[in-house]
Protein backbone atom coordinates (compact mmCIF):
# COMPACT_ATOMS: atom_id res chain seq x y z
CA UNK A 1 0.00 0.00 0.00
CA UNK A 2 1.31 3.52 -0.76
CA UNK A 3 -0.26 6.51 0.30
CA UNK A 4 0.34 9.80 -2.25
CA UNK A 5 -0.18 13.19 -1.23
CA UNK A 6 -1.13 15.88 -3.98
CA UNK A 7 1.37 19.27 -3.43
CA UNK A 8 -1.57 21.40 -2.75
CA UNK A 9 -2.66 18.89 0.23
CA UNK A 10 0.49 18.95 1.35
CA UNK A 11 0.48 22.50 1.57
CA UNK A 12 -2.59 22.90 3.17
CA UNK A 13 -1.22 21.18 6.04
CA UNK A 14 1.34 23.89 6.24
CA UNK A 15 -1.09 26.31 5.85
CA UNK A 16 -3.51 24.62 8.72
CA UNK A 17 -0.38 24.87 11.19
CA UNK A 18 0.13 28.36 10.07
CA UNK A 19 -4.10 29.32 11.06
CA UNK A 20 -4.37 27.13 14.31
CA UNK A 21 -1.48 28.92 16.14
CA UNK A 22 -2.19 32.54 14.48
CA UNK A 23 -6.08 32.47 15.62
CA UNK A 24 -4.99 31.06 18.64
CA UNK A 25 -6.83 27.43 18.61
CA UNK A 26 -3.65 26.39 20.15
CA UNK A 27 -1.30 28.53 22.45
CA UNK A 28 2.25 27.55 21.37
CA UNK A 29 3.31 27.08 17.66
CA UNK A 30 4.74 23.56 18.68
CA UNK A 31 0.91 22.79 19.98
CA UNK A 32 -0.22 22.98 16.51
CA UNK A 33 2.27 21.51 14.67
CA UNK A 34 1.48 18.55 16.72
CA UNK A 35 -1.71 18.24 15.94
CA UNK A 36 -1.46 18.78 12.21
CA UNK A 37 1.50 15.74 12.54
CA UNK A 38 -0.86 13.71 14.05
CA UNK A 39 -3.92 14.60 11.72
CA UNK A 40 -1.31 12.81 8.83
CA UNK A 41 0.01 10.11 11.01
CA UNK A 42 -3.69 9.43 11.18
CA UNK A 43 -4.66 9.71 7.88
CA UNK A 44 -1.53 7.19 6.51
CA UNK A 45 -2.09 4.57 9.16
CA UNK A 46 -6.21 4.77 8.88
CA UNK A 47 -7.23 5.15 5.40
CA UNK A 48 -7.22 1.61 4.19
CA UNK A 49 -9.26 0.45 7.10
CA UNK A 50 -11.73 3.55 7.70
CA UNK A 51 -15.33 3.01 6.38
CA UNK A 52 -15.24 4.99 3.22
CA UNK A 53 -17.74 7.09 1.39
CA UNK A 54 -18.55 7.76 -2.31
CA UNK A 55 -17.56 11.85 -2.58
CA UNK A 56 -20.52 13.96 -3.69
CA UNK A 57 -20.52 15.23 -7.68
CA UNK A 58 -19.66 19.05 -5.91
CA UNK A 59 -16.27 17.45 -4.58
CA UNK A 60 -15.30 16.55 -8.37
CA UNK A 61 -13.39 19.93 -8.62
CA UNK A 62 -10.99 18.05 -7.03
CA UNK A 63 -10.77 14.85 -8.99
CA UNK A 64 -13.52 12.35 -9.78
CA UNK A 65 -14.61 9.14 -8.99
CA UNK A 66 -13.42 9.90 -5.02
CA UNK A 67 -14.40 8.29 -2.00
CA UNK A 68 -13.89 10.04 1.43
CA UNK A 69 -12.97 9.12 5.42
CA UNK A 70 -13.38 10.91 7.98
CA UNK A 71 -11.16 11.69 11.33
CA UNK A 72 -12.80 13.10 14.05
CA UNK A 73 -9.93 15.26 16.11
CA UNK A 74 -11.98 16.36 18.83
CA UNK A 75 -15.77 16.96 19.82
CA UNK A 76 -15.72 20.03 17.41
CA UNK A 77 -14.08 19.55 14.33
CA UNK A 78 -14.59 16.35 11.82
CA UNK A 79 -11.99 16.12 9.04
CA UNK A 80 -12.98 14.85 5.34
CA UNK A 81 -10.20 13.04 3.43
CA UNK A 82 -10.98 13.14 -0.35
CA UNK A 83 -9.48 10.29 -2.27
CA UNK A 84 -9.14 8.08 -5.30
CA UNK A 85 -7.47 4.43 -4.90
CA UNK A 86 -5.75 3.06 -8.33
CA UNK A 87 -3.95 -0.40 -8.64
CA UNK A 88 -1.07 -0.26 -9.72
CA UNK A 89 0.88 -3.14 -10.80
CA UNK A 90 -0.19 -5.50 -7.38
CA UNK A 91 0.14 -2.66 -4.88
CA UNK A 92 -2.68 -0.16 -3.89
CA UNK A 93 -2.44 3.16 -4.15
CA UNK A 94 -4.61 5.87 -2.52
CA UNK A 95 -4.05 9.61 -4.12
CA UNK A 96 -5.16 11.83 -1.36
CA UNK A 97 -6.73 15.24 -3.56
CA UNK A 98 -8.26 17.03 -0.92
CA UNK A 99 -8.76 18.01 3.09
CA UNK A 100 -11.05 19.94 5.18
CA UNK A 101 -13.26 19.72 7.79
CA UNK A 102 -17.02 20.13 9.00
CA UNK A 103 -16.53 23.57 9.58
CA UNK A 104 -16.07 24.36 5.84
CA UNK A 105 -18.03 21.34 3.58
CA UNK A 106 -20.67 19.20 5.78
CA UNK A 107 -22.83 21.10 3.94
CA UNK A 108 -21.54 19.57 1.05
CA UNK A 109 -22.20 15.96 2.23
Amino acid sequence: MRIIFLPEVLESFNELTTILYEKEYFGFEESAIRYVDDLLIEIQTTISIRQKKIAPLYFDRYGTDMSYITIKKNKNTQWYIFFTVYQYKEETVYLVRHINNNHVVAQFL
